[in-house]
């Protein structure tokens, strides 16, 4: 396959997982500030976004103060962020537009289809429940693209770019949202679970799609140990870190060329870490630092990937 389609479908993935990502990170916020001002709480989790996904410097360049109004405008809204979900979405229907040929017909439709709703949604002045169902919006279009290209996409090195794409955008995101959000209900380390607010936990947990899944796996009460189990060591878990890595590493070895053996070495020493990681001993290690440093190394496998297969190294 040609570099240049390979970083298409590669940057058509991430930026619809992004967009999807970003959507579930604005929707928890909204959900805890709602919780939040039940109980008189100041809600820090904005400007902890904001730092959480490297864009407070853009932000403060716009904006003196961080509000929650304005946090929601400039991610999800403003056009003039490059990191936004509109713009996120844009880039995702500009390289589907750049491989038109390369997609099925159903792919491009649901890309161009989405496009075309999003340029016709009010998104000004939108109530709290509008908010939240235009989040729920871009996480249904984004489902219904991965729908749509695992039901009609032939599973060729065009398949295995688009799923690499698209599982490295969620293992960093995943890890982001958990980070961030434990860090903000367990300041005083996830081990101590007799505090643990249940609506706040269930928040996060539908956050990722895993509410349900978590009262299926405990049975039960939310801890936030468990939480930090179930979305980095579960395999069975669709978005966390394991699940996430397994199929890193399942697509780069079907790509795998004569450059990208260190790249495949990587993701499988990272891979196998979580295979045979025990969350007892991440804990000890202290969960912030363990997240810290996944991520650094996730995002050098996504360093390495761009070096050895594609065209661009955008981020």
């Amino acid at each position: 396959m040609l570099s240049r389609t390979a970083d298409h479908l590669y940057w058509m993935s991430r930026y619809t997982e992004r967009a999807e990502n970003l959507a579930r990170m604005l929707q928890v916020n909204v959900r805890m500030a709602l919780l939040q001002r039940q109980v008189g709480e100041h809600d820090p989790s904005w400007g902890a976004t904001l730092d959480m996904i490297g864009q407070m410097e853009a932000y403060r360049d716009r904006h003196a103060m961080v509000t929650p109004d304005r946090v929601v405008h400039f991610l999800a809204f403003d056009d003039a962020n490059p990191g936004s979900i509109v713009r996120d979405l844009r880039a995702a229907r500009e390289n589907a537009h750049a491989v038109r040929g390369t997609l099925t017909s159903e792919q491009w439709e649901t890309m161009n289809s989405t496009w075309l709703e999003l340029r016709g949604l009010k998104l000004h002045d939108l109530s709290t429940d509008e908010l939240i169902e235009f989040l729920e919006w871009v996480k249904f279009r984004s489902h219904l693209v991965r729908g749509v290209t695992h039901g009609t996409m032939l599973r060729d090195e065009g398949f295995d770019f688009t799923r690499l794409g698209t599982f490295l955008e969620r293992a960093d995101n995943t890890a982001r949202i958990l980070d961030v959000q434990l860090r903000l209900l367990a300041p005083g380390g996830v081990s101590q679970t007799t505090q643990a607010d249940y609506y706040k936990y269930s928040a996060l947990l539908a956050s990722v799609s895993a509410f349900e899944i978590y009262r299926r796996v405990y049975r039960d009460r939310i801890t936030p140990a468990r939480v930090a189990e179930l979305l980095i060591l579960r395999p069975d878990m669709p978005r966390s870190l394991h699940r996430c890595m397994n199929e890193l590493v399942l697509h780069l070895d079907a790509v795998a060329n004569d450059q990208s053996a260190e790249t495949l070495r990587r993701a499988g020493a990272l891979q196998s870490e979580l295979r045979y990681g025990r969350i007892d001993l991440i804990l000890e290690e202290g969960l912030h630092e363990f997240l810290t440093t996944f991520l650094l190394r996730v995002r050098d496998v996504g360093r390495r990937i761009a070096e050895d297969f594609l065209v661009s190294t955008t981020s």
